[in-house]
């Protein structure tokens, strides 16, 4: 991979799967624009990402995702940060776990979190984007979860297994819409992936998919390689 620029959002504490994600872009030779919501766990992961290569540009964000108006001011800052006007690919990496319990039990206010912080962002994030990757022929890869698929138990989880299912449905529009404009749209969805939330959350006894083969994964589906491949969803367990 050259200098194209990737967009990771959701790229922020340490030991996280974004941590992992800018890691393995870094090393590939890409430019970053890494985004989370205060920016300054972002501008954290910027300094510990290995010294630039010849071209390279690494760039840190801070941006509410839920709120369309605020993703489309990062977009226009990405754009000029990194002086081009298309961007290679966006990684929806933003997002969170939370269980609800049974339906009939589940806090609304809790409910609403999940659509906020996983479906609503992932819209934001393609609405404001989108431009940039049309300009570049570029690719988005946003992240579902087993829980909403088919053969996977939503179990406790109703919310959240909801919100990754709009995930998926909005990365199936995408991959339509945009294939005219040479955009292509994909997911994976993981089991539980060992980051140190999870860990700390589980313990070490879980299985785990492991955060550099779902950095592996992505980076596929960004490629030239995968360059036939859209509105597909790839299991990680």
């Amino acid at each position: 991979m050259s200098t194209e620029l990737i967009v990771i959002t959701g790229a922020g504490r340490a030991g996280q799967l974004g941590e992992a994600l800018a890691r393995h872009f870094a090393a590939l030779g890409a430019s970053l624009a890494l985004v989370d919501r205060a920016g300054t766990e972002s501008a954290a992961r910027v300094a510990d990402l290995p010294a630039e290569q010849k071209g390279q540009r690494f760039t840190a964000h801070a941006a509410d995702l839920s709120d369309p108006a605020a993703t489309e001011k990062l977009a226009a800052q990405v754009l000029a940060a990194h002086g081009t006007t298309g961007i290679h690919a966006v990684i929806c990496a933003a997002g969170g776990f939370g269980a609800t319990g049974p339906v009939s039990d589940a806090d609304p206010d809790a409910w609403h979190k999940q659509f906020a912080i996983n479906l609503d962002t992932a819209f934001a994030t393609t609405r404001a984007f989108l431009p940039a990757l049309r300009d570049a022929k570029g690719s988005l890869v946003y992240f579902g979860s087993a829980s909403a698929l088919p053969v996977g138990s939503p179990k406790g989880l109703a919310a959240y297994a909801a919100a990754k299912s709009g995930v998926l449905t909005l990365m199936r529009t995408v991959a339509l819409d945009e294939k005219s404009h040479g955009v292509r749209a994909n997911a994976v969805a993981p089991t539980a992936i060992r980051t140190a939330a999870n860990l700390a959350d589980m313990g070490d006894k879980s299985s785990y998919v492991e955060r550099e083969s779902v950095a592996d994964v992505v980076a596929f589906l960004v490629s030239p390689a995968a360059r036939n491949i859209t509105g597909q969803v790839i299991t990680l367990a």
